[in-house]
């Protein structure tokens, strides 16, 4: 379903304090934590060249050269009307960024004739062969995406360059997944738990690995997002920790 929005169905968004403005439907998917977190996790420096799979609308991206200046963006989105926002929102934020509309499965010959220096990715958090299908059609890609974890993560691993990093965040209960696409691959893995509050299970993971990187496996202590046992009132409760990366562009250290 091809989806292209008037400015009247789009919303006009701020991330990281208002570091970063956002353009996003009114309905359908809608970047969140997610991205910031992603974008937060990525060691890249200045100069180096970055590749998002599925970029959405740009939100992490656009997060990440907010913290890092310099850096050479490619995106790549398989909704033309998403993939028309991520460029719309790279002019708003002044960020230079490419973003072609392609599937993961048939990228553009720009993009496969080369390698970055990190390639991320927020994978859809379901599988579609065993889950139903979204009730908005504008989510229907976000909800769960032709193709395995997989395939996402076979596509991620070739465009990585040597000594390059893959970096990605996706639901907790799919590590095992990840770990067995990665497993002879890619090394120096690391993985850090995402707990919403104290006490609970992690809910999300963020994974890197190292094209030919011989680190031993690593898994980071938790990052507990917000204070408290639940949410008690309109007011945010990040802990410490969180705020640091959400409302002023921290950095996740791995």
């Amino acid at each position: 379903m091809t989806l292209i929005w008037a400015d009247d169905d789009l919303t006009r968004d701020a991330f990281l304090g208002g570091r970063v403005t956002l353009l996003q439907p009114r309905r359908g998917y809608r970047a969140g934590t997610d991205p910031v977190l992603l974008a937060a996790s990525v060691e890249a420096e200045p100069g180096q060249s970055v590749l998002e799979l599925g970029c959405g609308a740009g939100a992490a991206m656009l997060c990440l050269a907010a913290r890092v200046p310099g850096l050479d963006l490619w995106g790549v989105e398989i909704q033309p009307g998403y993939a028309d926002l991520a460029r719309r929102n790279a002019g708003l934020n002044d960020a230079r960024v490419t973003v072609h509309t392609a599937d993961l499965r048939a990228l553009p010959p720009e993009i496969k004739a080369r390698r970055f220096d990190h390639v991320i990715a927020n994978p859809p958090y379901f599988d579609r062969a065993r889950s139903r299908p979204a009730p908005d059609p504008a989510k229907e890609t976000a909800f769960g995406a032709p193709g395995s974890l997989a395939l996402w993560i076979d596509a991620m691993a070739r465009r990585v360059a040597p000594l390059g990093r893959l970096t990605l965040i996706q639901k907790a209960d799919r590590l095992p997944e990840i770990v067995a696409a990665l497993h002879g691959r890619m090394g120096g893995l690391a993985v850090q738990p995402l707990v919403s509050r104290k006490g609970r299970d992690a809910e999300r993971v963020i994974v890197t690995a190292r094209q030919s990187g011989r680190a031993a496996f690593r898994l980071a202590a938790p990052l507990v997002l917000h204070e408290g046992e639940r949410h008690l009132s309109d007011a945010g409760d990040f802990t410490p920790e969180a705020e640091v990366i959400f409302r002023h562009g921290g950095k996740l250290r791995i």
